[in-house]
């Protein structure tokens, strides 16, 4: 089916809406969700629709004990609303349809497709075949039938992009269930990777953040420990790409080729984000995690070592299974020695269906929340501590949409230091567009943010502003917005600090 037949095969203005839960791969996938739909003829909801679309997808994560509750909570709300609206249609993607296939349709019969994780590229025929056959589509693939990014896109950012280098994951870390669901590890093609930021960079993006499971595993298929450093190489090599990020990494792989190509590229940021997940050696060990607190502490080290500027962030679980005071002293151990610009702190929550699950030693919720607070109070100390070493510099921004929610109210805009650290600074009078680079002095620094509240020093247009403004232009007599749901961390614009896959698998 052509993409003009499938278009034809929707009525014209039929709407939809796209929820996204969970990591980056999601919000990436749902980018590919979007594009497929526009390309079978649908037209994206108003932001404020809430459910008042003619098809509505959700694309699902599974890491959270209660990921299905969040779900069925959602179809429930949406089951009237369909029951008044003919011919409305129900979706449900990602790890979760993946994980539970037929009992979605057995405890929400209003839902009309269920697809996984391998097949996203089938949502369209799905959507049609429910149609007209009247009854729910139900289609889990195995194994991946077509690299998500050989798939149309809709993209969120006219100015930075996600650039998918792999699927899946080797690793058997206890607490994941990641790799039941989305499989091993599968690279795209070196020269398929750099095609495509190639083309983006054509379109006016300027930066792009390189995005599997475990990025710096890239080259496994091949058998090249020294793929992803010659990739990050490759990527200062292209011509108008200002700022290249990549997450999430993992300890075991991560060498010293990568570091050197990090501080040897120019466009290559100076931010990593390394998951700990535990300081503890006999956790780290029960976690499955290939590493031990030396190890990791060393890498900080010469990260450090060849980039003293780059601000390093990490994703940790607090009561795992097993988890002693001792081995809780020494993630706050670790805490305090690498001195974390950001950390995404959990509290352990089981996946059904991981080994971790169905451990001995279950944490009480009681003692995982005081070891939670003190943790988060400690890197909350750290994060204001290490900000504030920021003030009195300049710094170049890229001007982000949508970061700062007192932006009006303030008359300030907000953007991404190289770092990824988020500036807030004084609106100038001169025009500045999302994508534009403006240079700011920093004045004032928060736990979580930055003020430059000076003049701005500089102004430097660039194409993704022309590439932001010309979308913005054209979207402006259309509905706008792919609904991107809770939370929002990851989405390219704006890019917040990397919060690895978002399911501490990492």
């Amino acid at each position: 089916m052509t993409s003009s037949d499938r278009s034809q095969a929707v009525d014209v203005n039929r709407t939809y809406e796209v929820r996204t839960y969970g990591c980056q791969m999601n919000v990436h996938d749902s980018e590919r969700l979007s594009g497929l739909l526009e390309d079978a003829g649908y037209v994206r909801a108003p932001e404020n629709a809430d459910g008042d679309a003619d098809v509505v997808v959700f694309n699902t994560c599974a890491v959270r004990e209660n990921a299905d509750n969040r779900l069925y909570g959602n179809l429930g709300r949406l089951a009237p609303m369909k029951t008044k609206r003919p011919g409305m249609q129900i979706a449900v993607g990602g790890c979760l349809a993946q994980k539970d296939r037929d009992t979605i349709v057995k405890k929400a019969p209003w839902v009309d497709v269920v697809f996984g994780t391998h097949n996203i590229g089938k949502l369209p025929v799905l959507l049609e075949r429910a149609r007209v056959q009247e009854e729910a589509q139900v289609e889990i693939a195995e194994s991946l039938e077509a690299f998500p990014s050989t798939l149309p896109t809709r993209r969120e950012s006219a100015y930075a992009a996600w650039v998918s280098i792999s699927v899946g994951c080797n690793n058997t870390c206890t607490f994941c269930i990641v790799p039941a669901l989305r499989g091993k590890e599968k690279d795209r093609r070196t020269g398929d990777i750099l095609a495509e930021i190639e083309a983006l960079v054509g379109e006016g993006v300027s930066e792009i953040t390189l995005l599997g499971q475990n990025v710096n595993a890239y080259g496994s298929d091949i058998g090249d420990r020294e793929a992803f450093s010659k990739l990050l190489r490759a990527c200062g090599q292209i011509e108008g790409l200002e700022r290249v990020r990549f997450t999430s990494p993992h300890p075991r792989d991560f060498t010293d080729d990568v570091i050197a190509a990090m501080a040897e590229t120019p466009n290559v940021m100076p931010q990593l984000h390394m998951p700990l997940q535990s300081g503890s050696d006999p956790v780290l060990k029960a976690m499955r995690r290939s590493y031990r607190q030396d190890r990791f502490l060393g890498i900080i080290e010469k990260v450090r070592a060849a980039m003293p500027d780059a601000a390093i962030s990490t994703d940790i679980i607090v009561g795992f299974p097993g988890e002693t005071e001792e081995d809780f002293e020494q993630t706050m151990h670790v805490v305090r020695e690498a001195r974390f610009a950001n950390a995404f702190t959990f509290q352990y929550s089981k996946r059904p269906g991981t080994p971790a699950a169905t451990m001995e030693g279950q944490i009480p919720k009681e003692v995982v929340q005081s070891r939670y607070e003190r943790l988060v109070a400690l890197q909350e100390e750290i994060s204001w501590d290490e900000n504030k070493k920021q003030v009195g510099r300049t710094l170049d921004l890229m001007v982000a949409e949508g970061e700062g929610r007192k932006d009006g109210a303030t008359h300030r805009l907000s953007g991404r230091a190289p770092d990824n650290r988020l500036v807030h600074f004084t609106k100038p009078d001169t025009e500045v567009r999302p994508g534009d680079v403006v240079t700011v002095e920093i004045t004032y620094a928060a736990p979580h943010h930055l003020l430059a509240e000076g003049a701005v020093l500089n102004v430097r247009p660039t194409r993704a502003g022309d590439a932001w403004e010309k979308r913005n232009a054209e979207a402006a007599a259309k509905p706008a917005g792919v609904m991107l749901g809770l939370p929002k961390i990851g989405v390219p614009a704006p890019l917040p600090v990397a919060a690895g896959s978002g399911c501490g698998c990492d």
